[in-house]
């Protein structure tokens, strides 16, 4: 018999209240878990559901962009392949070229007619690409873009008619020239295809170098201070594509690696005036 008559308690204290094992602990940690992830599942799951539409809705975009870029591009082939008569004469210059083989007519013509459909389609493919790229783009990515986009298509066409009618036929001249001392010269038509692509479109590829360099100083990741300070490097890797994207003789080099001088020192003129209109416009503010 308990002389304090506190048998008949449960507690007698707080250190004798029931103490929780790990199991219990480890299935209340889990049941607050499930609880939690119940409330917090709902906002996950609208999350996945808007990331997923949105995927779903760039691709989309992009789908719908590529299918009228492919068809613009075929009209244009279709219409260049079919009237190829006409306007085959002034590609050829009126060289004689000779075939090897009855598919190499084939592969001539179906290389003129793809490269002449792409430079006519460029300008649609250009815009289609902008639709598709201008909801990502920040403000001044975007006005840059809509303003210099026609500049960009008349460089590129300036360095295409560059290479057509300067550095192509000077070099061809002058290779053929060079060859006939020792052989007689037989150009193919497929080799003087690929002659004339690259002595056209890298050129005008290269010709984009003043839009590239203002669009790097419009979001700062280029001064024109930066230019200057590289400038031999800059001449040295201009004289280094001048000589891959060109063919093997100093004349055409030449005259490639001059125009890309020019453009450079353009560039850092242009990168000089944006940077003063940017400091006119900071004292304005």
């Amino acid at each position: 018999m308990d002389p304090y008559g506190d048998h008949h308690r449960k507690i007698i204290s707080p250190l004798d209240k029931p103490q929780m094992d790990a199991d219990d602990i480890d299935k209340a940690s889990s049941d607050g878990d499930e609880e939690e992830g119940k409330q917090a599942s709902p906002q996950m799951d609208d999350l996945e559901t808007a990331n997923h539409e949105s995927l779903v809705g760039h691709l989309s975009e992009l789908r719908k962009q590529l299918v009228k870029s492919v068809a613009v591009f075929l009209v244009f082939f279709i219409i260049v392949f079919s009237t190829i008569n006409s306007w085959f004469p002034y590609v050829t210059r009126g060289h004689s070229l000779i075939i090897l083989g009855p598919l190499e007519v084939v592969k001539f013509y179906m290389s003129i007619s793809t490269a002449l459909a792409f430079g006519l389609s460029l300008p649609f493919l250009c815009h289609f690409l902008w639709q598709f790229v201008k909801p990502g783009l920040n403000e001044p990515e975007s006005k840059f873009l809509s303003l210099y986009s026609p500049v960009m298509l008349l460089l590129f066409v300036g360095g295409v008619a560059f290479g057509y009618f300067i550095v192509n036929p000077l070099s061809y001249t002058f290779l053929i020239a060079l060859g006939a001392v020792n052989f007689d010269v037989m150009v193919s038509a497929q080799e003087y295809i690929q002659f004339l692509l690259m002595t056209t479109m890298p050129i005008g590829l290269l010709f984009e170098l003043p839009i590239v360099a203002m669009f790097l100083a419009s979001i700062g990741l280029l001064t024109a201070d930066s230019m200057k300070k590289v400038r031999k490097w800059s001449y040295l890797a201009i004289a280094i594509i001048s000589a891959l994207i060109t063919p093997p003789d100093f004349v055409s080099q030449l005259l490639v690696l001059i125009p890309m001088v020019i453009l450079y020192e353009a560039s850092i003129y242009v990168v000089m005036h944006i940077e003063r209109r940017r400091s006119q416009q900071a004292v304005v503010e």
